[in-house]
């Protein structure tokens, strides 16, 4: 650290903001506790005294209090905002990314050890998003990407009905039709996969089956080893823990249950295969009408294609920035690639609709 040099007023500029950032950031950590109890609501403060240390830092250059501070920067004060007002997975996201930039690598009047917290800090945050992500995953995938398919599927069906030059009322129909189809398939899908998964995880599980036949095992066969081999230990540890636990049995110990290494069926990760159906089949129903909308209120013809092409552009890129978001992934990045290919087949059915009407007129 380069603190010999003498600071310009450039310097001590940056670290105005740098100051009022990291009192932002400390806030910002601060709310999202106050929406948590347990050991992330512990977590979230703990990042909050470190900021905390940060801006003390800060303010040890600046020789104390500034007498006109900046604002922070936009990214933290919407940070701020959506943290007091959701609290959600969304702003961690967000913390996620933005600790992620942290300016102290390249900072000469920043401490090794500030540039190091922010590291960490970040795979904190990332930590925490995760559980968040991990709670939404079976519902929140079935939802988005439901919404996203309508979206995409039913543009494409009307632009490609509307270019061969048919009437509004067949390019209405046409639509509803593939919004009928499109959200019972994806619901029906969506509830034989997540089913069939669960069930699969189910079968994968350990039973009480093995308990109950513990007192009738041959202490001097090794039956019971052979389970736990099955699950994972090796074949001395498995001896080890079969005997154990057949001297439980008995009665050389307290009694205990078969137990063993298994794999862990997390069904969260899962989601639940009604909800999961319904999400799918709602929301891919809520993106596939948007297309329709402008036949719905009567319009036809161009107007009626281009001011589907508006309204759908806008679902496409807020359903890219949501994943963008929840992915630590730069939301407007991912927002334009929806839109990208949701235009982009859109383009391709459209021109195959210009030209069949083409050929059947």
């Amino acid at each position: 650290m380069s603190q010999t040099v003498q600071p310009t007023a450039r310097d001590r500029r940056r670290w105005a903001q740098y100051l009022v950032n990291e009192r932002a950031e400390a806030r910002v950590y601060e709310a999202l506790a106050s929406r948590r109890d347990g050991e992330e609501k512990a977590i979230l403060l703990a990042l909050a005294e470190a900021e905390g240390r940060h801006e003390q830092h800060w303010l040890s250059l600046l020789g104390g209090e500034p007498q006109r501070l900046p604002q922070p920067d936009i990214r933290t004060r919407m940070l701020g905002a959506l943290a007091r007002r959701f609290g959600s997975i969304f702003v961690l996201a967000l913390a996620q990314t933005a600790e992620a930039r942290s300016p102290y690598d390249t900072e000469p009047f920043a401490t090794p050890a500030m540039a190091a917290d922010e590291k960490i800090h970040h795979e904190v945050v990332r930590g925490l998003a995760a559980r968040g992500r991990r709670r939404l995953s079976g519902t929140f995938r079935a939802a988005v990407f439901g919404a996203n398919d309508g979206l995409v599927s039913n543009l494409a069906l009307v632009m490609g009905i509307g270019a061969t030059g048919v009437s509004a009322q067949f390019v209405l129909f046409s639509g509803i039709a593939g919004l009928l189809a499109g959200a019972l398939s994806m619901g029906a899908g969506e509830f034989v996969s997540v089913r069939s998964q669960r069930e699969l995880l189910e079968a994968t599980g350990p039973s009480d089956l093995a308990d109950r036949a513990v007192p009738d095992l041959d202490i001097d066969a090794n039956e019971l080893a052979l389970l736990y081999r099955a699950r994972g230990l090796s074949e001395a540890e498995a001896l080890v823990r079969a005997q154990r636990v057949l001297d439980a049995a008995h009665g050389a110990d307290e009694a205990r249950p078969v137990t063993g290494p298994v794999e862990v069926v997390d069904h969260e990760l899962v989601g639940a295969a009604w909800a999961a159906a319904a999400s799918s089949f709602l929301f891919f129903a809520s993106g596939a009408i948007i297309p329709v909308l402008p036949w719905i209120f009567g319009l036809s013809g161009v107007a009626a294609i281009v001011l589907a092409l508006v309204l759908v552009g806008v679902a496409l890129m807020a359903t890219g920035a949501a994943v963008g978001l929840l992915s630590g992934a730069p939301p407007l990045r991912r927002a334009l690639r929806q839109l990208a290919i949701g235009f982009g087949a859109a383009a391709v059915t459209y021109v195959l609709g210009l030209v069949f009407g083409v050929s059947l007129g």
